[in-house]
């Protein structure tokens, strides 16, 4: 009795890794035995398989070069798809085309070998856009075989710990990240249009400030001093306003210390920005101008789908403007009751737990307790973008207070599709009112005070507004992804038992 070999996770075939991988190296020692290196060289081209479909015209001599991610063998005819991350098009080899020797390269190859082609745009009789080639060179001999070709790489554990196998098997993931791409791409032009400079700033810091959220630590030998990568640009990009940047931003990496969900990475990419002369107010409207902007030009729409891990619709965003505002305390009324700002500290304990259903940490302050309510019976139900304005003066220490209610700060917090997307600022430029109120959030860790840059302060910041923009959230946002881990190339991932 013959038994059956276990599915390849990679490949789906019943073949084993060992065994595939044999073979495919026995073909590497045949292109060297026909004088071909079976890992190319350089090969100029004059278009890609994507621009090239994009873009296509009958009659056109073109060099390309990609991945052969699709075979169809008919003999004498060999039809296939050479693609990359981009796109593919597809490319018809005759016999008669080439030489014998050629012949006898070509069939050494297979899906997933790398080749660049030359040849004439022509159009099939069903209608596809396609090569004839005329020539073609190998790039690479690819060892291991792709993932099956109808079945692609399923496990999501699997997409994320090699991601290079996603990207070749799973157009809809590898569409996610050239969307990624060019999202980044329109917010630099964006805000290069309007004048704002992009800078860097440093991630290695002696006191991790910006936000409340625990660094990760490490300790630079040669200086002989313990650091921490940062958890946020603002103090460093402040300190340029101070020195004469009108506008500037910053688009990097962040690091924090915290847990790994489906919205949550431990390294993650924002974009910081501060105009001069701005406030939370300019800041909102910048950003209403900004994503739709990036939305109409990348996707040409402005009403995106959301899905859940099964791929069903969740929820349906839509970004068409004027975007809603709304006042935080208000907000938190319409769901916890016209009187809770009215009630005790213990009341509105027990009202949340007891009457809203929302389970309340024991070390949760007054006004944690409040933001609780507001997170899960608010935010997370928001679909469309909504801008939450004057949130409470403790939970935002950086901006500043209300002239009228000082007890809120002029901000706003962009919510949409369930999470908060984008703070923005009148940011604090007292240093006397920013070092008090650096010392109530520090408490007894007056340590963890950034005194350099209260010193900073005292040489004169301009009045401004500043937003922090999480880039993952968006493109899952614009994209549909379920989760950051969809979004980000390579994330955290826990070891494998």
């Amino acid at each position: 009795m013959t038994q059956e070999q276990p599915d390849n996770p990679a490949t789906g075939t019943g073949s084993s890794e060992g065994e595939l991988i044999a073979v495919r190296r026995e073909k590497v020692d045949k292109l060297r035995a026909l004088g071909v290196n079976p890992y190319g060289g350089r090969f100029e081209t004059n278009t890609s398989p994507a621009e090239l479909k994009a873009d296509f015209a009958e009659g056109k001599q073109v060099r390309l070069l990609g991945r052969i991610s699709a075979l169809r063998d008919m003999g004498k005819t060999q039809f296939f798809t050479l693609s990359d991350v981009c796109g593919g098009i597809q490319c018809m080899l005759t016999k008669k085309a080439v030489s014998e020797e050629d012949w006898s390269v070509w069939k050494l190859l297979e899906r997933g070998d790398w080749i660049g082609v030359q040849g004439e745009t022509f159009v099939t009789r069903t209608g596809e856009p396609s090569v004839r080639v005329e020539s073609f060179r190998v790039l690479s001999k690819a060892l291991r075989p792709m993932p099956d070709k109808f079945h692609g790489l399923a496990d999501p554990d699997l997409r994320y710990r090699r991601r290079h196998l996603d990207l070749m098997s799973n157009p809809e993931s590898a569409q996610r990240f050239v969307a990624r791409s060019r999202i980044i791409h329109e917010i630099r032009q964006y805000l290069a249009a309007r004048g704002f400079m992009e800078v860097e700033t440093p991630m290695l810091q002696d006191i991790a400030g910006g936000a409340a959220a625990k660094p990760f630590e490490s300790y630079y030998n040669a200086l002989k001093k313990p650091v921490t990568l940062r958890i946020a640009p603002e103090l460093y990009l402040k300190r340029l306003l101070v020195g004469g940047f009108p506008k500037v931003y910053e688009l990097n990496r962040n690091f924090r210390n915290e847990g790994i969900d489906r919205r949550h990475n431990p390294e993650f990419t924002v974009l910081e920005v501060y105009e001069a002369g701005g406030d939370f107010e300019s800041m909102a409207e910048m950003m209403e101008e900004m994503i739709t902007t990036v939305a109409q030009n990348v996707f040409g729409k402005l009403v995106f789908d959301q899905y859940d891990e099964e791929g069903n619709v969740r929820r349906t965003v839509d970004l068409t403007r004027p975007w809603k505002r709304a006042d935080y305390a208000d907000l938190v009324k319409d769901v916890a009751g016209a009187d809770w700002f009215d009630l005790t500290p213990e009341q509105r304990r027990r009202r949340a737990v007891d009457q809203l259903g929302i389970q309340i940490g024991d070390g949760l302050d007054d006004i944690a307790v409040t933001q609780q309510v507001y997170e899960k019976l608010v935010e997370e139900k928001q679909d469309s973008p909504l801008f939450v304005c004057h949130v409470a003066r403790d939970l935002v220490p950086l901006a500043k207070a209300n002239p009228e209610r000082p007890d809120v700060v002029d901000v706003f917090e962009l919510v949409m599709n369930g999470q908060e997307l984008c703070p923005g600022y009148s940011e604090q430029n007292d240093p006397v009112e920013q070092l008090a109120r650096l010392k109530q959030q520090a408490g007894e860790e007056t340590q963890k005070i950034d005194m350099d840059f209260v010193e900073t302060l005292e040489s004169g910041m301009p009045s401004a507004g500043g937003i922090g923009i999480g880039i993952d959230r968006l493109c899952m946002l614009l994209t549909g992804a379920a989760s950051i881990r969809d979004i980000i190339l390579f994330p955290q991932l826990k070891n494998r038992a």
